[in-house]
């Protein structure tokens, strides 16, 4: 039996536009979260604390307050840096430049790690699950200087 290339190259391709389309809308569906959900565990910004002070503090300060051109990684400097960006924006940023010494050189789950100790410094509450050390598993987290409004209790009836 003859194979009808025409044929195979239409199928092939609308099966591969079809299998786009639902990677699309499985990515585009995944719901949107914030940092203020609890997005690290306290073990977890414990580790990044002791990363920290070895790879970071040096340049950024013990206490996270910045240190000449290194940037603040809390309050208002963290906050107009960062605000509506995603967690997974601040990982790339931290694993492809940081240190200043040895850019790229902090594996995932260390800058996880680390931005998770970011996130408590920032006072954002810790929940049960881990950061992912992938920034493609992040990239629906949103970093917000402001703790959403909580919709349940406002009620004044």
């Amino acid at each position: 039996m003859p194979i009808n290339l025409k044929k195979t190259v239409a199928a092939t391709s609308t099966l591969a536009a079809l299998t786009g389309l639902g990677l699309f809308a499985a990515q585009a569906q995944a719901p949107q979260r914030n940092v203020w959900s609890g997005v690290y565990t306290a073990a977890q910004a414990a580790r990044g604390a002791d990363a920290y002070a070895m790879h970071c503090a040096a340049c950024h300060g013990s206490s996270l307050e910045g240190i000449d051109v290194a940037p603040a990684l809390t309050g208002a400097t963290f906050s107009s840096n960062w605000n509506n960006t995603s967690a997974a924006d601040l990982h790339e940023r931290i694993k492809l430049t940081m240190p200043i010494q040895a850019p790229n050189s902090l594996g995932g789950r260390m800058v996880a790690d680390i931005e998770a100790y970011i996130f408590q410094a920032n006072g954002m509450p810790a929940g049960d699950l881990d950061l992912p050390p992938n920034p493609a598993l992040m990239r629906n987290v949103v970093i917000t200087s402001q703790k959403p409004a909580d919709d349940e209790g406002d009620c004044t009836c």
